[in-house]
């Protein structure tokens, strides 16, 4: 990155830097409580055995509150009627950061269920339900979600979630869309313009959070997540866009979009010491039975191959050989050096790399996908030498993107060379399908794609036991449905040190 282009991303960023400098200022301001201070609901995330980050964002009903820092108190209890409340404190909650709140909490107790609630305004927020990591585990329950279009569907499948009563929700990204489609018939519509600056990308993340099912998930479980593209537009790559945009105007985009992602999730303060790049890659456990390396795979790419300069873009690939070339990165040399070192440590029994993009390779009738790891070769074979290093005892790849659910076995070497670990890809939660003009054959293609369709949305559900990971693919009967119910598409297993998933 040049020196031009790293002034203009931290300019961009300053206003992230200075809100930390003034969220704890302000705590004597008293104001009117505006309706539904807590309309935007509550939620939790990133759970560690003595600990987790809990969120809010105060509006209007809703809207942007128009005043400056206002206090805000937090309780937590080991009972959701808190009559056994373990810790209270008070944050001011900034308008710097558009009045959302994030309070990192230490010192509790591990494996333990906790209920959470905030005051501010004269109002009180939603009780919100989350937990601690346990230090041992013999069973852990991880729903798997990605790819949420607002207009396209109703997002029915969290209610079967939440019943499911997870331990972690992860979700793999495009939480939000930034873009809308014409071509497709639409549930519901966006109030605004494809968002360029932070009240555009507020205002997405707001409409989002009126969909009560997507509020209940937040409320009643924790969440881990990272994003892909369409959190900021649609197939970016680090600095290069689908427009061809310059780098220093395209990162004022990039940063309004990471700022408002960060105002809207609860993700750690601390992975955002650097505002001009906010850190979202981090090792999460459950126990000594899951390890969950969570990956960024956008803000450090290489640009898609063959494109024009400063040009990204998914476009189908035969003869292009740049694809292969050994410089190309998905992760970037100091996120790729940190997940080097994070598998030689590795200690659980299973290892669930949560990420964005399919890495199996999918020949397709159009050619190999650009965006996905196909178009990086070289840094998928790195990943690979990563996750069947001896430490590594199971490893299970989370992927998302594609609006499809597949199960891909992952090899090394020779195509007819035994798997060494399994691929889970999540269809989307509500959005476009798969094209068949693209997917249409993707299992007659691909011998390493042991299931797949490209027709239903839903999640996963995955069950964790020592012994075994039972894997549900989970669709929703009609997207289009607000009351759409939600059952088993396909189930699989796969087993302590047989790498494969097996129906």
């Amino acid at each position: 990155m040049s020196l031009l282009t790293r002034r203009a991303v931290m300019a961009a960023s300053t206003g992230l830097f200075l809100a930390r400098a003034t969220a704890t200022q302000g705590l004597e301001i008293r104001r009117t409580a505006p309706a539904e201070p807590f309309a935007l609901g509550v939620a939790s995330g990133d759970p560690s055995t003595d600990g987790f980050v809990l969120w809010t964002r105060l509006s209007a009903g809703g809207a942007p509150l128009d005043a400056p820092a206002v206090p805000v108190a937090y309780e937590i209890a080991e009972d959701e009627a808190f009559r056994r409340i373990v810790r209270r404190g008070r944050r001011a909650a900034s308008p710097a950061l558009g009045h959302a709140l994030h309070v990192e909490v230490s010192g509790l107790r591990p494996g333990r269920t906790y209920w959470y609630r905030f005051h501010a305004l004269g109002a009180v927020s939603p009780v919100g339900r989350t937990a601690t990591a346990p230090e041992h585990a013999e069973r852990a329950r991880i729903a798997v979600s990605s790819c949420q279009h607002f207009e396209l569907g109703w997002f029915a499948a969290y209610r079967d979630m939440v019943a499911a009563q997870p331990d972690l929700i992860v979700q793999l990204g495009d939480y939000i869309y930034e873009n809308s489609y014409a071509q497709f018939p639409k549930v519901r519509a966006f109030d605004a313009p494809e968002p360029v600056d932070l009240d555009g990308y507020r205002r997405r993340h707001a409409t989002y959070k009126s969909d009560a099912d997507l509020r209940e998930a937040h409320r009643l479980a924790p969440w881990v997540v990272t994003w892909d593209d369409h959190e900021v537009e649609n197939d970016y790559a680090d600095l290069a866009n689908l427009k061809g945009l310059d780098p220093a105007v395209f990162a004022r985009r990039r940063a309004a979009a990471y700022q408002a992602y960060f105002e809207h999730l609860p993700v750690r303060p601390s992975l955002w010491a650097r505002p001009d790049r906010p850190r979202l890659y981090r090792r999460l456990a459950w126990g000594n039975l899951i390890s969950l390396p969570v990956l960024d795979g956008r803000q450090y790419r290489s640009a898609q191959a063959c494109n024009p300069p400063g040009q990204s873009g998914n476009r189908p690939r035969r003869d292009c050989p740049a694809l292969a070339a050994p410089d190309r990165t998905m992760l970037g040399a100091a996120q790729e050096a940190w997940l080097d070192q994070t598998l030689k440590a590795e200690r659980s029994r299973w290892t669930l790399l949560a990420q964005q993009t399919v890495v199996a390779p999918i020949e397709t009738l159009e050619g190999v996908m650009s965006d996905q790891w196909d178009g990086y070769a070289a840094a998928r074979d790195r990943l690979m030498r990563g996750l069947t290093g001896p430490s590594v005892r199971n490893a299970v790849v989370l992927s998302g993107d594609i609006h499809a659910f597949m199960v891909n076995d992952l090899r090394t070497g020779r195509p007819d060379a035994p798997p060494v670990a399994t691929e889970l890809v999540t269809s989307c939660l509500a959005a476009s399908h798969a094209p068949k003009a693209r997917y249409g054959e993707v299992r007659a293609r691909n011998a390493d794609v042991r299931f797949a369709d490209i027709e239903r949305s839903g999640y996963t559900l995955i069950e964790a036991t020592p012994q075994k990971l039972d894997v549900d693919l989970r669709a929703v009967s009609d997207q289009a449905d607000a009351e759409g119910v939600t059952q088993s598409l396909a189930r699989f297993a796969i087993e302590d040190r047989r790498p494969g998933a097996q129906a």
